[in-house]
């Protein structure tokens, strides 16, 4: 059940959802809820940008993944953790860390973003926590 879900999630996520959202968080328009992750395309070298959840607290920005290592986001930020996050209308540079020890539902108590954290959990597979220090 969990490949055939993650399947169709991923459908929706960036041949549906994304493609519209991405656009309209780049321009400004929702960035509050909100940010754009970018990391290096592992294969491309290319930017590759993912909209997630507004988790900026502080010095640090938090992902709750919602498909854990399958996300295309963490093996790109295996390869290379140096990331920029847009938030508030302003890019920031900063270094991802993937804590595995890290409760991905404690997390997202923690964080405090009842819509979003709803859907994630809904859609997911898999939840890993993700930690950008910021520069």
């Amino acid at each position: 059940m969990r490949p055939l879900k993650r399947r169709v999630a991923r459908f929706v996520t960036n041949r549906l959802v994304n493609p519209i959202v991405r656009p309209l968080l780049e321009r400004g328009i929702g960035d509050r809820a909100w940010a754009v992750l970018e990391t290096t395309g592992r294969t491309s070298g290319e930017p590759r940008r993912t909209p997630v959840g507004n988790g900026l607290r502080g010095d640090h920005f938090w992902i709750v993944t919602e498909h854990g290592w399958a996300a295309h986001y963490v093996k790109n930020i295996q390869a290379d953790p140096r990331v920029r996050v847009r938030v508030g209308g302003r890019w920031r540079t900063g270094t991802a860390r993937i804590l595995t020890d890290d409760d991905p539902r404690a997390r997202l108590r923690w964080l405090k973003r009842p819509v979003n954290d709803s859907m994630l959990l809904a859609v997911g597979t898999e939840q890993l926590v993700v930690r950008v220090d910021l520069d």
